[in-house]
């Protein structure tokens, strides 16, 4: 009994040693975690198009317009245009849906063909408004022009979906004389392409 006490106090000591050892050691590295700030979450970047919903929604709707006017569709074209709908062209003239739809009835221009671009889309409640480009491949007397411009259509919502009851058309002009001016890094509200030469040339 006597050598079990004297074995008992000898490990005493070693086990009070170790003991304290490892207390020290969970002690300190308690004290590192609450000083040392956490790693920040890794952060997942979100998904990104090059198109909006809205833009691809009114692309479609851009594109059976075009199709109306190529295919010399009047119904297709009534399709998407309000009946109070007012077209200002890149001349200045001003006609009405049913000025449109008899133009393209009377039409005779067989070269005629018109391809829209949405750029930017706007949405204001039950009211949208649409910038893009266009180009208008039309006949001028006998030569064939390709008219390249921007647009800016407003959308009127309806039970079955958005009609257009304004557009404005512009016309882009190059002048070839003139020297490429240095662009702004300024942000554009949308991006215009240029048409380059070649493109001129075909």
């Amino acid at each position: 009994m006597k050598g079990i006490l004297l074995n008992m106090n000898r490990l005493t000591p070693c086990f009070t040693v170790v003991f304290v050892s490892c207390l020290s050691i969970a002690l300190v590295n308690n004290a590192k975690a609450q000083t040392t700030p956490a790693a920040p979450a890794a952060v997942t970047p979100a998904a990104t198009t090059t198109e909006s919903p809205e833009i691809r929604q009114f692309q479609k709707i851009e594109d059976a317009w075009s199709e109306a006017i190529n295919q010399r569709d009047q119904y297709a074209l009534e399709l998407a245009l309000s009946p109070l709908f007012v077209d200002v062209s890149a001349v200045g003239d001003i006609t009405t849906r049913n000025q449109q739809l008899a133009a393209l009835l009377n039409n005779d221009d067989k070269a005629l063909h018109l391809d829209q671009r949405v750029i930017t889309v706007r949405l204001l409640g039950d009211i949208a408004v649409a910038n893009g480009t266009y180009v208008l491949h039309h006949k001028v007397n006998t030569a064939l022009v390709d008219e390249k411009g921007v647009f800016t259509h407003v959308y009127e919502r309806t039970r079955g979906g958005w009609l257009c009851i304004n557009s404005q058309r512009t016309v882009l002009r190059e002048d070839s004389n003139a020297k490429q001016k240095k662009q702004s890094t300024a942000e554009m509200p949308f991006h215009i392409p240029l048409f380059t030469k070649s493109e001129k040339s075909q």
